[in-house]
Order: structure tokens, then C-alpha cells, then sequence
């Protein structure tokens, strides 16, 4: 109890033998040596010497130079002086705590920082040569209580602005080490930080030093721990990981623009980690997005425009969030999408990526092993599939889309080998109306606001050869032989059963969205089909004509085997088959003689008058079946 009466009774002797000036000025040198920038005291100054050492200055500046914005400005700067050399009469800087300092970290064009006479003043202290004077460093550390750092980069155009910043930096005056722990608040969101580097004054001086990064909130969390060095250029070596419950909103938040689609939620990666000058290389990596884990390698180059490249390796993939907005189809599945193309994040980055997978689950697809590359450059995306087995049988070719001013350049060449059609064909197109095994390619471009507008403008060509299948809601042959029979029969028939076939081959050219069909021809153990006409993709409707034959036809008789014209009209999910009306009268024996007596003149006038008279109909009306037949 004694001593500590007689500590305080020193102290309070010393509170009048020093100086309050000499207080301030002290305190102010060491601030000085200590960033390297002047210190300007526009506000009161207040020094307290007991019980403890203490001196606080109001409205302060450091390192202003009146060209703009100074590195520091603050409302209360309070430091600490330490005890026992305050006793012996000496003022030494304990601590200094800054009170709602806003802080400018600027990089001009040339490359230089506004805070470089800190940089450099570290640097004297911690180098080799330094005198005694300039090692010692006064205090070791720095709290930031309420403070804002505004960072801006004139070359590369950014500013970015750090709110609620708290933080508690360790100085590295009595150690080797620097950390610096605390929150602080970007874009909205919290952040719990904490840096420390393992020898402050080995890095300032370019050399190795251990490096241990922590960052977490709630939109992601970070972490690395390794080593770094600055000469002679930057080197970053160590173990990072990342993780956040949403990707998507992650890189909304961090100001970028994710690929277009669904997806990208929870995710995590982990990997080695090298960073040379602007270039973050990841080995040995895990990544995690929405449930599917891939490994292998990543580049990330950071100088200019961001670029990724890699390539991963996973065993199962579940593609279908990613292209559940991407609908061909509306809702009602008979008609062209309407929602516009949205693909703006195609133009935030570049990027190389090849993917292998065992299993693929594209929606209602499965895809087995697979091998893809994307590129994405300067907003324009391929897609290059190098094999990938689906629909029973194998893919391969690649897909292009580009971002325009209204909407989405597109371009396919797609080749499909001995695939399941009805499946294939129902999964691209909607149509379930072939079924077999064949080969399916086309090569089409186009561009649009929308899948519907995108439809109007294709163009290109396709084919398709099916084997030992069977066109499905038509029984040709079935139809054939009834109306071999009775020409002037109806029925059920035209719209229902199955038609098989050993051979189908289509060729089809598409321009702005009409594809006319070349070629289309069917073979099948019974019936031969020859078809040609047109098809409207946008309206999904089809116009054909061909003729359909009996191969089996009986010709005992002297007769040739039975042919019919006919006509495919309609929707082409689910067309209708009408056959040519004059071929089946003529092949009516009672209809026969009234379609040539309807041909012969006064007999067709003879008609019409009898007509007219069981009708009413007026002179000059039309009345079906009574017109001048085409000479």
C-alpha cells in the first residue's frame, strides 16, 4: 500500500515538472517518426498526467499536403503514455486509439500510394542498417473505434468504401509480428476480420513472412493461412478455403454478375493456393456447388479482364437448377417460350473450363460419361461437347450463344449417333411421335429477344435417319387397306395407332424459321412413304404432301399396287393425315360415274339446277362439287 501511494505521489510531482507543451510535441514526433506523415491539430488539446498519462487531441489530419483528400482525418486521436517511463520524467507512446477516423487508402495512376511515407518510414525501421533511433518504434498499438476506409484505384477505376470500421491493430514495436483483428461493414453486410503477419519487418522488406487470413459474415466466410513475400514480385503460397450458403447472392453482393440460370447456391472450395503478381492458381482443388463436388485445377488471372480456367472431374453432376429457367418451351408445352433471354452475366468475365463427369442429370435427361469444354470470351459462350453418352447412344458437337443488343445470338452443331429418337426428340423438340434408334444432326443460327423470336430468324439445315422404329398416332397401312376396300370410307383411323418402319431419312433446310422438307422418305415392311412440303417452326405447324404405298399390294387382279396422295396438316405434336378425296372416288365404283358426269358439261349443269331446287340456293352461288374442273 505504500508503494503504490508513493507511485502515485510520483506521478503527481511529475504532472508538474513536465510540461503539458512538451507532452504534446513529444507525442506529436512520435507520430510523425512512426507513419512518416505530419500530424495537424485543428481542435483543442487536452494532456492528463495523473493518475495515468494520457493526451487527446480533437479535429485531427494526418499527412495533409493539400492535393485532395488526406490519408487520415479524425475527430479524436487519445493516446497513452507509458507508466514507469513516466515516472523517471520521460513521455513515451503507449497506445493511440483513433475515435471515428475516416481513412483514404488511395493508388494513383503512376502506382503510388498516399500512405507511402508510412510504407516507407516502416521500412527504415525494420531495415539492417537502421540506426537505434529509427528501430524504435514508440508504440505498439493502434485501435480504430467507428472509422470508415474509403480505397480507391485510379487505374483500375474502383472505389469502394468500408463503414463501421473496428479494429485493434498490433504495432509491431516489441515483436516481430503484426496483426490486426475487428469488424467492419461492406455493402450492407457485417464482416469479422483478422490478419496477422508472422515477421512484419521481413515483408516490408520484400522477404517471406508467414500470412493467416480470416474473413467471415454472413453472405461468405475465407480463411488462408500460408506465406508471402513481395520481391521480386508478389508471392502468395498456402491452404485457402471458402465457403457461402448462396454463391448467387455472394457474387450479387460482391458487385458481379453470375451466369444466367438457376443455381449457385451453396458452395465451398478448398485448395493449395499460389498467387504470382495477378495470378491465383488453385491445385489440389474441392470444389462444392448446389450438392454436385468436382476436383482438379484453377487459374484465376486478375490483371485486366477476369479469366478462369481450369478443369474438374466429378462423378455425378445434377445440372437441372442451372437449366430450369432455360425453357424451351412455354407452360402449356405448345408453344415457343416468351420469357425474354437473359445472359448480361456473360459479359462480367472470361472463361476456360473442361468438364468430365460419369453421370449427367440434365432435367428430364441422364447423360452418362461426358466430356464438355466451355469457353466464354468477350460475352460470346461455347460449348463443346467431345462425347457424351445420351438417349442410348452418343452426342457430340458444340453450342454458341452471344450476347446481342435485343436478346441472344445462338448457333448449334449438334450430332447425335444411334440414340433413342422418340426420347431425344421429345426432350429437344417436344415431339413424341418417332420411335426407334437412328441418327439425328442439324446446323442451325439464329438470334432473338426470346425462344419464340429466336425461332423466326433460323437458319440452316438438319437430317435424321431412323431404324426399325415406327411413326406413332398413324397406322398407315391400316388406313391404306380400308380405303383400298371402301375409297369412300371414314374413320378413327387417321389419327391413331402405329406405322413401322425399317428406314426413315428427312432432310430439311431451314430459312427464317420455315424448314422445307427435301427429302423425307419411309420404308417399312408394308408401306412406303414420299413426303415433302413445309414446316413453320414459330408456329409449330406442319404443311405436307405425299403419296403413301402398299409394298404387299395384291396385283393378281392386273391392277398396280394401291397409291393415295394425301396431305399432313396441323400442330406438329399432333398433325392430321387427310388422303386426296378425288383419288378415292375415283376408286369408288358408285362414286365413279358421278364424278364424270360432274366433269361432263351439261350434265354438271343438270346437276347444279337439281341442286339449286332441293337447296334455294340463288343464281351465280357456288355450290360444292358443281365447279368447272381445272382443264
Amino acid at each position: 500500500m505504500a508503494l503504490v501511494l508513493v507511485i502515485f505521489g510520483a506521478l503527481g510531482v511529475v504532472s508538474f515538472l513536465i510540461p503539458a507543451d512538451q507532452v504534446r510535441e513529444t507525442v506529436k514526433a512520435d507520430i510523425r517518426a512512426v507513419t512518416g506523415l505530419d500530424p495537424v491539430l485543428n481542435g483543442a488539446v487536452s494532456v492528463s498526467l495523473f493518475p495515468y498519462g494520457k493526451v487527446s487531441f480533437s479535429d485531427v489530419v494526418l499527412g495533409d499536403s493539400g492535393e485532395g483528400q488526406p490519408p487520415l482525418i479524425a475527430d479524436r486521436l487519445t493516446v497513452k503514455l507509458r507508466f514507469f517511463p513516466l515516472l523517471t520524467g520521460r513521455v513515451e507512446v503507449a497506445d493511440v486509439a483513433l475515435e471515428g477516423p475516416r481513412i483514404t487508402l488511395a493508388l494513383r495512376e503512376d502506382g503510388r500510394s498516399n500512405w507511402a511515407p508510412l510504407i516507407a518510414s516502416l521500412t527504415r525501421a525494420h531495415h539492417p542498417e537502421a540506426t537505434r533511433r529509427e528501430r524504435s518504434l514508440s508504440f505498439s498499438e493502434i485501435r480504430i473505434d467507428d472509422g470508415t476506409v474509403i480505397v480507391r484505384d485510379d487505374r483500375r477505376a474502383v472505389l469502394e468504401r468500408l463503414s463501421n470500421v473496428n479494429l485493434s491493430l498490433a504495432w509491431p514495436a516489441i515483436s516481430k509480428s503484426f496483426a490486426a483483428t475487428g469488424s467492419f461493414s461492406w455493402r450492407g453486410e457485417t464482416l469479422d476480420t483478422s490478419v496477422a503477419f508472422g515477421d512484419f519487418g521481413a515483408l516490408l522488406l520484400g522477404q517471406r513472412s508467414g500470412l493467416k487470413i480470416k474473413v467471415g459474415g454472413a453472405p461468405a466466410k475465407f480463411s488462408f493461412d500460408g506465406a508471402m513475400s513481395l520481391r521480386p514480385t508478389l508471392k502468395v503460397e498456402g491452404a485457402m478455403a471458402a465457403d457461402s450458403p448462396s454463391l448467387r447472392k455472394a457474387l450479387l453482393w460482391s458487385g458481379q454478375r453470375p451466369l444466367p440460370g438457376g443455381g449457385f447456391e451453396a458452395f465451398s472450395i478448398s485448395g493449395k493456393t499460389s498467387i504470382v503478381g495477378g495470378t491465383i492458381a488453385l491445385t489440389g482443388v474441392s470444389l462444392e456447388l448446389d450438392g454436385n463436388v468436382a476436383e482438379g485445377v484453377l487459374t484465376f488471372a486478375t490483371d485486366g479482364r477476369q479469366t478462369l480456367q481450369g478443369t474438374l472431374a466429378s462423378e455425378t453432376l445434377d445440372l437441372s437448377s442451372y437449366v430450369s429457367t432455360m425453357r424451351l418451351l412455354a407452360a402449356n408445352q405448345r408453344e415457343w417460350n416468351r420469357v425474354p433471354i437473359a445472359i448480361e452475366g456473360l459479359n462480367s468475365f472470361d472463361l476456360d473450363l473442361r468438364l468430365s463427369a460419369a453421370k449427367i442429370n440434365l432435367s428430364s435427361a441422364r447423360l452418362g460419361r461426358t466430356a464438355v469444354a466451355a469457353n466464354l470470351k468477350s460475352g460470346k459462350l461455347v460449348v463443346t461437347v467431345g462425347e457424351s453418352q445420351a438417349y442410348g447412344g452418343v452426342i457430340k458437337g458444340s453450342l454458341t450463344l452471344a450476347t446481342v443488343e435485343k436478346g441472344a445470338d445462338f448457333e448449334s452443331q449438334l450430332h447425335f449417333s444411334d440414340i433413342d429418337l422418340e426420347t431425344c426428340m421429345g426432350d429437344l423438340f417436344g415431339v413424341r411421335r418417332v420411335e426407334g434408334k437412328g441418327d439425328l444432326a442439324f446446323a442451325i443460327e439464329g438470334s432473338g429477344e426470346n425462344v419464340l423470336a429466336l425461332t423466326r430468324t433460323l437458319d440452316g439445315t438438319a437430317t435424321l435417319a431412323g431404324r426399325k422404329g415406327a411413326l406413332t398416332g398413324l397406322n398407315v397401312e391400316q388406313l391404306l387397306r380400308r380405303l383400298e376396300r371402301r375409297p369412300l370410307s371414314g374413320g378413327s383411323e387417321f389419327r391413331s395407332g402405329r406405322t413401322p418402319f425399317e428406314l426413315l431419312a428427312v432432310k430439311v433446310r431451314i430459312k427464317q424459321g420455315t424448314a422445307t422438307v427435301e427429302d423425307m422418305t419411309l420404308q417399312g415392311p408394308s408401306v412406303r412413304l414420299a413426303v415433302a412440303g413445309s414446316a413453320s417452326i414459330p408456329a409449330r405447324d406442319l404443311d405436307l404432301k405425299g403419296t403413301a404405298s402398299l409394298v404387299t399390294a395384291s396385283v393378281t387382279d392386273g391392277r398396280a399396287p394401291f397409291e393415295l396422295p394425301f396431305v399432313v396438316q396441323g400442330p406438329w405434336d399432333d398433325p392430321i393425315m387427310l388422303p386426296d378425296p378425288e383419288i378415292l372416288i375415283k376408286r369408288s365404283g358408285a362414286a365413279a360415274p358421278l364424278l364424270d358426269a360432274v366433269r361432263d358439261r351439261r350434265a354438271r349443269e343438270a346437276v347444279r339446277s337439281a341442286i339449286e331446287r332441293l337447296t334455294g340456293a340463288k343464281d351465280g352461288t357456288s355450290i360444292p362439287g358443281t365447279e368447272k374442273p381445272a382443264e
